[in-house]
């Protein structure tokens, strides 16, 4: 058996594609900064609006542009990955948009934003925060363009982050666990832990990280998860992920996974710092964000059920099937002969 190649399926195995794809990323968002930073940012005349609001002598550029670029290089990367990587559509990553795709997506939205407001409301009716005010604006700099910055800041991280962590991390996971006497089912549910690892991992440079904040974003990654193995979609998983960060930062102020606020709708102040609300990391790494998670995981489930009429695992997230081959004559490729 060829380590790197699988015969059967015509491309490289999954630890390959996934490595690839990360570096294409990387390269990319590389390119994306020397082309916005060295390139259009000195071409803004002296005495633009620009200037005028302090976007080009502080990190507000770097803040406006750094999720956008992130956002570019995934749609980038995962563009050419599916192309000539994977040997996919674009759209198998979870954008089958003919399937309620829009009215998942609404869901995933109103979730996470229901699962933020009762975390605060919990918080300020037990003592455990104060509201010290409303619509703090950001070093002289308008309320408005501070609130726009966060709003393209957290759809962009929203999007990328599922595109990558469960659209191709996990998907190439469990194509590749998919082998011998894994079945697609059980080979999803690892993929599913292990992805949710990763994106636990890439959080403990955060600030005020800790092995309760590792364990309640592990827990949270596979929250994440749930809409994508359940629907096949990342509907529900990308506006859930958008509302929850958008309305914990920018609308009531809690520091997300440890980055604090700077103008948010209601700033507070946080009176209780203990394992309960997580402290200067933020609910995430707190009991009351684990039960929020847990919380909006049944929601979920009951969501799927009503929207499916049962609850099923997308096992063929674990199946590769060449998009060439007919829906109508296509065969699981559940042979398990060889690791994807």
């Amino acid at each position: 058996m060829n380590p790197f190649w699988n015969s059967t399926q015509h491309r490289l195995r999954a630890l390959f594609r996934i490595a690839i794809q990360l570096m294409l990323f990387l390269l990319f968002a590389l390119g994306l900064v020397f082309v916005l930073g060295d390139i259009l940012l000195p071409l803004i005349p002296a005495d633009s609006a620009m200037l005028s609001i302090k976007v080009r002598n502080n990190f507000l550029f770097a803040e406006m542009t750094s999720p956008l670029i992130a956002l570019g290089a995934t749609l980038l990367s995962m563009f050419l990955a599916a192309k000539f990587l994977d040997k996919r559509r674009f759209r198998d990553f979870g954008f089958h948009r003919e399937k309620g795709w829009w009215t998942d997506f609404f869901f995933g939205l109103g979730l996470g934003a229901v699962l933020m407001i009762l975390i605060f409301l919990v918080e300020l009716s037990l003592g455990w925060i104060r509201v010290t005010g409303f619509l703090t604006p950001r070093e002289g700099n308008p309320f408005w363009l501070g609130i726009l910055l966060d709003l393209i800041t957290f759809v962009c991280v929203g999007i990328y982050e599922e595109m990558l962590l469960r659209g191709y991390v996990l998907r190439n996971l469990a194509e590749g666990l998919n082998y011998k006497r894994i079945t697609p089912g059980t080979a999803l549910l690892l993929a599913t832990l292990l992805s949710s690892v990763i994106f636990s991992v890439l959080h403990l440079i955060n600030p005020g990280a800790s092995a309760m904040s590792f364990i309640n974003l592990l827990i949270g990654g596979i929250f994440l998860s749930l809409g994508f193995i359940l629907t096949g979609e990342l509907a529900i998983p990308i506006g859930l992920h958008i509302a929850w960060n958008f309305f914990q930062g920018a609308v009531f102020g809690f520091p997300v996974s440890g980055l604090p606020a700077v103008n948010p709708v209601i700033s507070i102040e946080q009176i209780l710092n203990s394992p309960m609300t997580g402290s200067i990391f933020g609910p995430e790494a707190g009991f009351i964000g684990l039960f929020a998670t847990l919380f909006g995981s049944i929601f979920i489930l009951v969501w799927v059920r009503k929207r499916k009429s049962g609850i099923l695992l997308h096992s063929g997230l674990a199946v590769y099937q060449n998009p060439t081959q007919k829906v109508a004559d296509a065969t699981p490729l559940d042979s398990n002969s060889e690791p994807a």
